[in-house]
């Protein structure tokens, strides 16, 4: 079967959960042939709807419960810090808020550097740089395309404050070793877990497991808000500054449990929070977050055993998962063997109608990057990867 059948044959089988409602008049092989020959786009992401966001987005409405911190935020913070084991969850209207809260929590100066993979979406950096602090960019393990332990033990220096490891595609970063160098270093450790709702590390759900985590429910994620996030505090010594940051700077929390008569002014904190719109989204996703990522999961090792084939003959390189981790398919990716090859193979499943990208332009090569962060070392790993 064509590389095309078969991204046509997993998306009849999953994709949106089609194949619950699918009268079985043809098998599943005849369904993608006949996708194949017809006028089907095959989107790059297609949004999984549980059948409750409208009810709960009408609730709302009804309500009249517009602003944040409401019933369906508490919902959802209280579902996270409930499964997740953390002890405290804020939803944001954004994963890129997240990303600027756990920045401001860590008292960044000019000068202060943060150690990040390049192979990263922009916010990862620019969170930090908002914050004050320089990105220092380090290469990426070719296997897993996480960050290289290694090459971040190279780049700590005295001017070091955090590290800031990123789960590519729900895969989880060898924890361990972070923890062990954030612990010899004194440093902060964040992880960026945008694409990590639900994926462990050694049973460990992503997220939880440094001092501070960051979740994403933007349009293209497994859970799904349309922009929206959270930010899980798993050390303790930034939960109160959390709780301010995250009341626009002020000490509200407090007067709402009674230890203040009125709130005032106490941090330098922006409108982070999700509205109520946003979190009755999210919760009618959240409701039914194991069985979304339980259906990509196997959609996920569908495309993998189909293609198990072209990686056996060289022609292309799939995804690696480190045996003490749980992947949450939210992408399923792999290499090409050149730039060339990848741009054709585009191209090619365009005009059969599929939809493909690829991940990232690397940061330290991107203009903004140049201007406001610096390499460690030579990050040959990313380069490459980011061109297959």
């Amino acid at each position: 079967m064509s590389l095309a059948a078969t991204v046509r044959l997993v998306s009849t089988e999953f994709i949106g959960c089609d194949i619950l409602f699918m009268k079985r008049r043809a098998t599943l092989e005849e369904i993608a042939i006949e996708q194949l020959n017809g006028d089907q786009i095959i989107p790059f992401n297609r949004v999984y709807l549980t059948g409750k966001e409208q009810e709960y987005f009408s609730d709302v409405l009804k309500q009249k419960e517009l602003a944040c911190n409401g019933r369906y935020t508490q919902k959802v913070q209280d579902w996270l810090k409930g499964r997740l084991g953390t002890n405290g969850a804020f939803l944001t209207g954004a994963g890129t808020l997240a990303l600027e809260m756990a920045a401001l929590l860590l008292d960044l100066a000019p000068g202060d550097e943060v150690i990040m993979p390049s192979f990263t979406f922009v916010t990862t950096a620019s969170a930090f740089v908002r914050a004050g602090a320089t990105p220092v960019f380090v290469d990426i393990n070719a296997e897993t395309m996480n960050i290289d332990v290694a090459q971040v033990e190279k780049a700590i220096s005295s001017k070091t404050k955090a590290i800031v490891p990123v789960h590519y595609a729900g895969v989880g970063c060898d924890m361990d070793a972070l923890q062990k160098l954030a612990k010899k270093h004194s440093l902060a450790l964040v992880e960026d877990a945008a694409h990590g709702i639900l994926a462990t590390y050694k049973d460990r759900y992503l997220g939880t497991i440094g001092d501070i985590g960051i979740l994403s429910f933007h349009e293209t994620k497994n859970v799904v808000g349309g922009e929206a996030g959270a930010l899980l505090i798993n050390n303790e010594k930034y939960l109160t500054k959390a709780r301010q940051l995250w009341h626009k700077g002020t000490n509200k929390h407090d007067m709402e449990l009674g230890l203040v008569g009125r709130y005032t002014w106490t941090e330098l904190g922006s409108a982070f929070a999700a509205s109520e719109i946003t979190a009755s989204v999210v919760w009618a996703q959240i409701e039914k977050a194991t069985e979304i990522v339980e259906m990509r999961k196997a959609a996920w090792q569908r495309y993998y055993e189909m293609l198990t084939p072209l990686a056996q003959t060289g022609h292309i390189a799939l995804p690696h998962v480190p045996k003490d981790c749980v992947q949450n398919g939210h992408i399923f990716y792999f290499l090409t063997q050149s730039k060339t090859i990848r741009d054709e193979l585009i191209q090619h499943l365009k005009k059969d109608k599929i939809e493909s990208v690829f991940h990232y332009i690397p940061l330290h090569s991107s203009p903004a990057g140049r201007k406001y962060g610096k390499c460690h070392g030579q990050l040959s790993t990313t380069d490459s990867a980011s061109e297959r």
